[in-house]
């Protein structure tokens, strides 16, 4: 995959998280996907395991997703991306902004593994 390929999928995919479109999003995993962040307890492994929880994150959240920088993983086929994401719950008017990164090994076009890092403590005031 080259530069603009790998730059177009990113965009695929933080639109897709942001629109919260769970097929828009789940179209940029394969099938045996393997997705984690500080919400799963653990991995969150295959198409339908993922819908689940992307299914309850979404009705849970409103989110948007930018993307600041991208590095490619040396001897992978992989990138680390950070972004910056805000999170507002359904009906409320409070908005926290996050700075994380994803690390994602790629398979073709798709993320065959997703692992999200940020400081779940921005969250505090929600729950």
């Amino acid at each position: 995959m080259d530069r603009a390929e790998r730059d177009d999928l990113i965009e695929k995919f933080l639109g897709a998280w942001t629109a919260q479109d769970v097929d828009r999003v789940l179209d940029c995993y394969t099938d045996d996907l393997c997705y984690r962040d500080p919400n799963t307890r653990g991995a969150v492994e295959g198409r339908d395991a993922m819908r689940r929880y992307l299914t309850k994150l979404f009705a849970a959240w409103q989110m948007t997703w930018e993307r600041r920088e991208v590095f490619d993983l040396a001897g992978a086929e992989g990138v680390a991306f950070l972004w910056r994401a805000t999170f507002r719950r359904p009906g409320s008017t409070q908005v926290v902004e996050a700075d994380g990164m994803d690390l994602a090994l790629l398979r073709g076009d798709r993320l065959a593994r997703n692992d999200v890092y940020f400081d779940r403590a921005v969250l505090a005031p929600f729950m």
